[in-house]
């Protein structure tokens, strides 16, 4: 076990690695930040551009600047925004629990409303419900989650006038955005629970917990989801990690003061050490869930120790 523990940490710190270097050379060829804080301001020398690139901390080699921002990440300390001179750390402190809370309510939605529709599909298969469930989650996936999160703020927000239709102000900004991304992931988790579930359903056990004479609920949810609730824990563990980075088009969409909001910014500005650290927070959420996943999936199944 111990050896499993070790390679599947070794992985994730050479993603964490791959991720990082990466990000940090792309975005030196998206353009010059001394240009970008000089725009409007009259005429500027060569000169006066690498006094702000000296300040910045730009005119060393891209390794110096690299391995400095790995020593400040194990700190906490991811120097000061370009723009606004604000903390990079205390910038992530206020978008992370916003990004966080935001992802955590998504898979909430999508885990409501996939379970019982799949389960739904799956006692019906062949019949109008499961046709008709298998439709609906065709449909969602065909959603661009801009397209729908745009069509909930014109229908809740500006027809209607029921919700918020952007900020973080209280539980009813939670809504719409929560229900877009719960609505497109529950197009996928539907077809899983199904899928998980016919397999199980085929069982033995299920066979005789039905001749016993349990009711049907306590046969689907009580036996038959149980038992196939490792790969679907498995895979929502896998999903969350996803939707931490692909969450960044419904924040904007809806203004969510989150890290995806906080990236789509820094990338306008030119600002490095706030688009590393967050790309870099993201990474390391993301390799970590996944690394929690293997692990769980290692103790509960000791063949995949074994390879």
């Amino acid at each position: 076990m111990a050896g499993f523990l070790i390679k599947r940490f070794l992985q994730a710190v050479f993603v964490v690695f791959v991720v990082t270097i990466t990000v940090s050379f792309a975005i030196r060829l998206t353009g010059d930040p001394a240009l970008m804080l000089t725009q409007g301001a009259g005429s500027v020398t060569e000169a006066d551009l690498a006094r702000i690139r000296e300040a910045l901390g730009l005119n060393q080699p891209f390794l110096v600047q690299y391995f400095q921002f790995i020593k400040g990440m194990f700190t906490l300390d991811f120097g000061r925004s370009f723009l606004g001179g604000t903390p990079v750390s205390g910038l992530l402190a206020q978008a992370l629990p916003a990004t966080l809370s935001l992802a955590f309510a998504s898979m909430i939605v999508s885990i409501i409303l996939s379970i019982p529709l799949g389960i739904k599909a799956a006692v019906s298969r062949g019949k109008w419900a499961d046709q008709f469930i298998r439709i609906l989650s065709l449909v969602g996936l065909s959603f661009p989650n801009f397209w729908l999160a745009t069509m909930l703020v014109l229908l809740l927000s500006i027809t209607f006038r029921l919700l918020p239709p952007s900020g973080m102000d209280n539980f009813a900004s939670f809504i719409m955005p929560a229900a877009t991304m719960g609505i497109i992931l529950t197009a996928t988790n539907v077809r899983l629970v199904r899928t998980a579930m016919l397999e199980t359903l085929q069982s033995q056990y299920i066979m005789v917990a039905r001749a016993k004479g349990l009711s049907e609920n306590t046969v689907l949810y009580k036996h038959a989801l149980r038992n196939c609730a490792i790969p679907l824990i498995t895979y929502f563990g896998l999903q969350f990690g996803a939707l931490l980075g692909g969450i960044v088009v419904i924040e904007r969409v809806f203004n969510w003061p989150g890290l995806g909001t906080l990236a789509f910014d820094a990338v306008g500005g030119r600002d490095y050490p706030v688009l590393q650290a967050v790309i870099t927070v993201l990474s390391l959420l993301i390799v970590g869930i996944n690394l929690l996943v293997d692990i769980a999936y290692g103790l509960i199944d000791p063949r995949i120790r074994t390879e």
